[in-house]
């Protein structure tokens, strides 16, 4: 059995997080990273034999699930794995919270975590969280649209003291499959400052451009793998994010042992039905995967083409993510839009629901998510260009 990826389920009055917010109201959503297509039947089949076996009590990751993680980061990436190396979490953002307590806590003069943005919200809020300030660098966008890391300002922004960069890879919202050569400048200025760097790489798996391949940080040499916490989980890739499993690979030991003494008494063990996804998506499930990336090209494709189109609006190239970073901020030159209404607010009077990019720490762009059916997107595109091309906008009260 493959998926139909045209004739997802219906997710209108269920449980779904990303479409209740919209209910009642005739917008599309369009917002959470969160497809809409059902999880792989293999993934399915080994939560109704879980299911079927009747009991749920505390679980513990077994060998069959260890070898399936590990066997699947030797393929896709080439890389050895050990299994002490594995941390499982209840969730990649519970990773992220414990990675700046871990690295962070204990200083009596508390520098910061350093990271770039935009940035996946949790990056601007889990430092926070943990009491420590956040120090952030704009990336950079050349003249053709094509976002880099800004080396130089990640030097200018790093006091003595800053222990910790939050590394999106593929980033979240941009799209960018960092190459080699950009993640080697990373882990040479993070060896540099001496910072550790949890790199969040639970995009990996959704490369889009085919030239392009995943090279995950602690890849780049003993010395990177050192300072390394690297984020993955199955959730974004085979669409079960609402089971909550993911894993920290923590090569040092040191670096480990803090990470796990942080997490004792306040993070639970994952649950033992999506332990047995977790299993099924990465031994099981190359098929669905390879078929999902087909989809998301099209669908990419057919995206950038339309917003190439539109006044107003421009996108860069998105090399991996199911996700659009969509500037809109000269829109107001092109409609007559009150000073309050952010892009994404008037988006949605237009029946779209996206992201909003102040969320990102951008304010004026919005994040489309193109992980849903074709004629959905075709809806939405249809809704894009109306909104753009014939606006109607609302009176302020």
């Amino acid at each position: 059995m493959i998926a139909d990826f045209h004739h997802p389920p219906d997710r209108c009055g269920s449980d779904s997080a990303k479409w209740g917010k919209y209910a009642g109201r005739d917008i599309l959503p369009l917002w959470v990273a969160d497809m809409d297509f059902a999880a792989p039947p293999a993934v399915r089949t080994a939560l109704e034999k879980r299911v079927a076996h009747g009991v749920f009590g505390y679980g513990a990751p077994w060998p069959a699930l260890t070898e399936s993680v590990l066997a699947y980061l030797e393929n896709a990436y080439d890389w050895r794995v050990q299994p002490a190396w594995l941390v499982w979490l209840p969730g990649l953002v519970t990773g992220i919270n414990i990675a700046v307590r871990s690295v962070c806590n204990g200083t009596d003069d508390p520098a910061g975590v350093l990271t770039s943005v935009p940035a996946y919200p949790p990056f601007l809020a889990a430092p926070k969280h943990g009491g420590q300030p956040l120090r952030t660098v704009a990336l950079q966008q050349t003249e053709d649209g094509r976002w880099r890391m800004d080396i130089a300002a990640l030097e200018a922004a790093c006091v003595p003291g800053t222990k910790l960069l939050l590394l999106c890879h593929p980033h979240n919202p941009v799209g960018r499959c960092w190459s080699r050569a950009e993640l080697e400048q990373i882990a040479d200025f993070a060896a540099r400052r001496d910072l550790v760097v949890c790199s969040d790489e639970i995009h990996c798996d959704l490369i889009l451009d085919e030239d392009k391949r995943h090279l995950p940080f602690a890849l780049l040499g003993e010395a990177a793998a050192a300072r390394s916490i690297t984020l993955m989980a199955p959730s974004k890739t085979f669409n079960i994010p609402g089971l909550a499993c993911a894993l920290a690979i923590i090569p040092d030991a040191r670096l480990r042992q803090c990470f796990l003494r942080v997490m004792q008494g306040i993070v639970p063990h994952v649950n033992v039905l999506a332990l047995a996804a977790c299993e099924a998506a990465f031994r099981d499930c190359a098929r669905w995967h390879q078929d999902l990336l087909c989809l998301l090209r099209q669908n990419r494709d057919r995206l950038e083409a339309a917003v190439a189109c539109l006044p107003g609006l421009s996108m860069s190239h998105v090399e991996a993510t199911y996700l659009a970073w969509i500037d809109a901020r000269a829109l107001a030159s092109v409609l007559p839009l009150p000073d309050d209404l952010s892009p994404a607010a008037y988006f949605e009077t237009c029946g779209l629901g996206f992201s909003d990019g102040a969320d990102f720490g951008a304010p004026g762009w919005v994040r489309f998510n193109f992980g849903c059916a074709p004629e959905l997107l075709e809806r939405a595109l249809a809704r894009l260009r109306h909104a753009v091309e014939n606006p109607v906008i609302p009176a302020r009260t």
